[in-house]
C-alpha cells in the first residue's frame, strides 16, 4: 500500500529571500496574498480568495480590517510568483456576538471546514499562514527578557530589540498510530469530548528524550493497554491547530483481547473488521475523523477504499 501524504511540496519556500526587507516589499506588491483572520480564511466554495496588495491597502482603509503582519509564504515552483499571507483581525464593531460569527463567517472559512476542498497547493500555503498565525499570536514577547518582540524574516522569526535575540516558530512532534491485529482488525477509540459515535486512530505527543518508537509504544500502552510491535512509518501531516506535526505509524499487537481504555483520555476502544466498519460508518452509528485528517487517511489506506462516516470535530 502507499504511504501517507509523500507528495512533492508545491512551493518554493526561498528562505533566502527573507532575509531583505526591500526584496520583500517588491515582491509583496506583485503577490498572491492569503487573507488570514482570527483563524479563518478568505475563501470561496472551492478554492482560496487571493487579495492583492492594492486590495489589501483598500481593506485597511476601509476601517474593516487592521494592518495586521505580512508573512512571506514562498515562491510558485513553475512560474516563480510569490505568495503572502496577510494576518489581521476584524476591526469594524458588530451588533453583537451573534452578528459578529455571521459577518466573519460570511466569505471565510477555517481550514477544518475547506482543507479537502483546496488544490495541493493552497491547502499548503494555508497551512503555513494558519501556523505562522498561530505562532505569532502566542508570542508577543521575548522568553529571554520579557520585552516585546516582532516580526522578522519575513514572519519566519520573531525579533526582541531590547536583548537583540531572534526567536522561531516550533512545532509540536505527536505521533498518530493504526492498530492493527493479526487478523488484520484495526482498534479505533473514542475520545470523551467527542459525540457519541466518533471513533479514530490513537495519538499523543513525543515526551523529551523518547525516539518515535518509544512514544509509540507508550501512548498505545497507556491509552488502549496493548503492547504492540512492527511499528512502521507511514508519513507525516502538518497538523497547526494550534502547533503540530503528525507523524504516521502502524503497529501490530498480539494480545488484542486486553484492549480498554485508559478511562480518561478513552472511554471505549473497539476493533473492526474492513466489514464491521464499513457497515457501521453507512449506518450512522460509526463516525470517522474528518477527510483533512491523517487519522482518516490512514483508515481509508488500510480499507483500501474511501469510506463514510462524517466530518465532526466535536
Amino acid at each position: 500500500m502507499s504511504a501517507i501524504n509523500q507528495h512533492p511540496s508545491c512551493i518554493d519556500r526561498a528562505g533566502e529571500l527573507r532575509v531583505n526587507q526591500n526584496t520583500l516589499d517588491q515582491l509583496w506588491e506583485k503577490a498572491k496574498i492569503v487573507h488570514h483572520a482570527q483563524g479563518r480564511i478568505a475563501t470561496s466554495t472551492t478554492s482560496l480568495n487571493f487579495l492583492t496588495a492594492q486590495s489589501v491597502s483598500e481593506a485597511i482603509a476601509s476601517g474593516d480590517f487592521a494592518e495586521g503582519s505580512r508573512y512571506f509564504l514562498g515562491l510558485d515552483i513553475e512560474s516563480r510568483a510569490p505568495f503572502f499571507a496577510w494576518d489581521t483581525q476584524w476591526k469594524k464593531s458588530f451588533s453583537d456576538d451573534e452578528s459578529a460569527e455571521e459577518e466573519k463567517s460570511a466569505g471565510f472559512s477555517t481550514l477544518r471546514e475547506m482543507g479537502t476542498i483546496l488544490s495541493a497547493q493552497e491547502l499548503e500555503l494555508s497551512l503555513h499562514a494558519t501556523a505562522l498565525s498561530n505562532w505569532h499570536q502566542a508570542h508577543p514577547r521575548c522568553p529571554k527578557c520579557g520585552g516585546p518582540t516582532r516580526v522578522d524574516l519575513g514572519g519566519a522569526a520573531r525579533f526582541c530589540d531590547a536583548d537583540q535575540s531572534q526567536h522561531h516558530p516550533r512545532t509540536d512532534s505527536a505521533v498518530i498510530v493504526l492498530i492493527k491485529d493479526r487478523a488484520d482488525r484495526i482498534l479505533l477509540g473514542h475520545q470523551p469530548v467527542w459525540p457519541e459515535g466518533r471513533f479514530s486512530t490513537f495519538a499523543g505527543f513525543l515526551e523529551p528524550g523518547e525516539t518515535f518508537e518509544q512514544c509509540v509504544s507508550r501512548e498505545i500502552f497507556e491509552e488502549s493497554n496493548i503492547t504492540v510491535s512492527e511499528i512502521q512509518y507511514l508519513g507525516s501531516q502538518p497538523w497547526p491547530f494550534p502547533a503540530s506535526i503528525m507523524i504516521s505509524f502502524e503497529a501490530v499487537t498480539d494480545n488484542p483481547e486486553v484492549a480498554r481504555g485508559d478511562g480518561e483520555e478513552i472511554t471505549e476502544v473497539k476493533w473492526f473488521s474492513r466489514a464491521e466498519l464499513k457497515a457501521a460508518a453507512a449506518d450512522g452509528s460509526l463516525l470517522l475523523p474528518p477527510g483533512i485528517s491523517v487519522a482518516r487517511k490512514m483508515i481509508e489506506r488500510w480499507l483500501g477504499e474511501p469510506a463514510q462516516g462524517g466530518e465532526t470535530w466535536r
